[in-house]
């Protein structure tokens, strides 16, 4: 059965059991900054579990494109090495919100793969809460399965959404591949082996856990199931790695051609050919390479795939040209990769040309350091060198320590960074952040939204990041204060500018910043003295402010008109 058949299938199936399909969202989370990536099937509908959100339905199912790279889940280091790691999934999911409960997505799931899909009930284990009598009757008494293949878990078997909120037991479905594998069941000292492999996951949310740690039951209790496509995939096909699957197949072919490589088996084009799927897919949602955040991380995913494509021999830019044979695997499915499939080649193509022009030495600054290294470690200053010098991320730089049995410095990494970044510091490259200094200054209330003019007080005066107690004539520095009209750059708009005066003393703000809940104006004297304490007058230049606003909306206008023009591809970065 065919990846895109199995994934058609499970759809298909829980519509026909009153469920809504709903679409993939972004891998970049709406509107929940403690997510990097969407890795969940749940993430979408995270609002929904906390009752914060209604929808039309009660329940629904997805395919939901995941990437598990940087961040807490982080899957990077282990593709290539391992037969289920990658950087980018596919999470097939049934969703109850506050509809059916333990006994129904246990019915769900055991009709779904024993007769749609046709396993052999004797190759199914499960296992439930050490705690959960209720699921572990259910899957006894009501389903059939013996009680000498159910395994009841602790800390393995609870989920929970963060340190509070929607939490609860989970009860997983494993397969077993059989006694020529190695392995025991869950729960026994080697079920870390791959005999008995998770395939699906379902999460019972009943509870709510308070800040204080009590668990209160949830008035609607939710289901949240999870299963990877690529893993039951590997089950149907009657194959024991991911990578064995005909999609993985299919563009492994692909990349082997491209690079003219014979042994198929290869690490390096499991690496490659995983990470073309997290690439493309973060470009078409938005995603472009950078040095921060979400572009950082789609850079060393880039890199690392070059890097690999360099070990195969290659001396070319490749990996722009997997793009085709990745949407003539899932473009049915995903149409919006077919639809920008030129704007991801184009992307790819400029960050692989950018790194080839210093692979190669960064590369021969490696080989020269290994050369003379007389331990098993490669020395911190060499890592911070390739990293700051060669763009080299650390994990890329860690990818061949271990292919070649050796470690990373780490601390002298951290040592020769901390040394770059005072150096950036003293030469004005680096903001100051005041973030601790004025940890017990409480709020500024921001008055601006209704007049560019005010009274206010001082609470505290910053020079060279340190607290001070005045500033004199002709010294610069940053005014805190109890209320102020200046707007502080935020959102793409910079920071009005003004003056704030005193008896006997007049202060030029020459830019407004924010540090955590405070607005720091940054001051000139030009005459007199400020002290912490003082009363102030603010005035906001009207007239900057005016045509800021102005150039700022023009910025969304014209971003959007891009976007009309040009494709939805477009992204705004900024507007400063």
């Amino acid at each position: 059965m065919k990846t895109v058949d199995i994934r058609e299938a499970f759809l298909a199936y829980f519509e026909e059991q009153g469920h809504t399909r709903v679409a993939s969202s972004s891998l970049v989370p709406a509107n929940d900054p403690t997510l990097l990536f969407t890795n969940a099937g749940m993430n979408q509908f995270k609002d929904t579990f906390l009752g914060t959100e209604e929808r039309a339905y009660k329940r629904a199912t997805s395919s939901q494109r995941c990437v598990r790279a940087g961040g807490k889940h982080n899957d990077l280091e282990n593709v290539g090495y391992t037969a289920r790691h990658h950087t980018f999934f596919e999470m097939l999911g049934n969703f109850s919100f506050g509809d059916y409960f333990k006994r129904e997505a246990i019915q769900f799931g055991w009709h779904f793969l024993t007769e749609v899909m046709g396993l052999p009930k004797e190759r199914l284990w499960v296992t439930v809460h050490v705690s959960d009598d209720e699921a572990a009757q259910i899957w006894i008494e009501e389903i059939g399965v013996s009680a000498d293949r159910l395994s009841r878990l602790d800390e393995d078997n609870f989920w929970q959404m963060g340190d509070t909120g929607p939490c609860g037991p989970c009860s997983e479905i494993f397969y077993d591949h059989g006694p020529d594998v190695p392995g025991g069941p869950p729960g026994s000292d080697d079920d870390d082996l791959d005999r008995y492999i998770e395939i699906w996951n379902l999460v019972f949310m009943q509870y709510n856990r308070s800040q204080n740690g009590d668990m209160v039951p949830l008035p609607k209790p939710s289901v949240d199931t999870g299963m990877g496509l690529e893993r039951i995939a590997a089950v149907m096909q009657n194959v024991h790695s991911n990578y064995e699957i005909d999609l993985f197949q299919a563009l492994i072919k692909a990349a082997a051609a491209e690079l003219k490589v014979s042994d198929l088996e290869h690490n390096s084009l499991r690496v490659i050919v995983d990470h073309i799927r997290s690439c493309a897919f973060l470009i078409v949602d938005g995603v472009l390479p950078g040095n921060e955040g979400r572009g950082y991380v789609l850079r060393r995913i880039i890199r690392r795939a070059v890097r690999h494509g360099n070990k195969l021999g290659s001396k070319q830019a490749f990996f722009h040209k997997l793009v085709a044979p990745l949407v003539a695997e899932m473009g049915e499915a995903y149409p919006e990769l077919a639809k920008l499939q030129g704007q991801v080649e184009k992307a790819l193509l400029g960050e692989e040309q950018q790194f080839a022009k210093t692979l190669d030495n960064g590369l021969s600054i490696l080989n020269e350091a290994l050369s003379g290294l007389s331990g098993n470690e490669i020395p911190g200053e060499v890592v911070f060198k390739l990293y700051d010098t060669y763009g080299f991320p650390t994990d890329l730089t860690n990818d061949i320590a271990r292919e070649r049995g050796l470690t990373l410095d780490m601390t002298g990494y951290e040592t020769a960074m901390a040394v770059q970044r005072s150096r950036s510091q003293e030469s004005g490259s680096f903001k100051v952040d005041y973030n601790d200094l004025l940890k017990l200054q409480g709020s500024t209330v921001f008055t601006g939204y209704d007049t560019l003019r005010g009274s206010t007080t001082t609470v505290a005066i910053l020079q060279d990041g340190q607290q001070v107690e005045s500033l004199g004539p002709g010294q610069q520095g940053v005014v805190v204060a109890t209320e102020t009209p200046f707007y502080a750059e935020s959102g793409g708009q910079v920071g009005d500018t003004g003056q704030l005066v005193a008896e006997g003393a007049q202060l030029e703000v020459t830019d407004t910043t924010k540090s955590s809940d405070q607005h720091l104006h940054h001051v000139k004297v030009l005459q007199g003295s400020v002290s912490v304490g003082d009363t102030l007058d603010a005035t906001v230049d009207a007239p900057v402010r005016q045509c800021t606003a102005r150039n700022h909306s023009a910025t969304h206008l014209l971003h959007a008109a891009m976007r009309r023009v040009l494709g939805e591809h477009v992204a705004q970065k900024g507007s400063l």
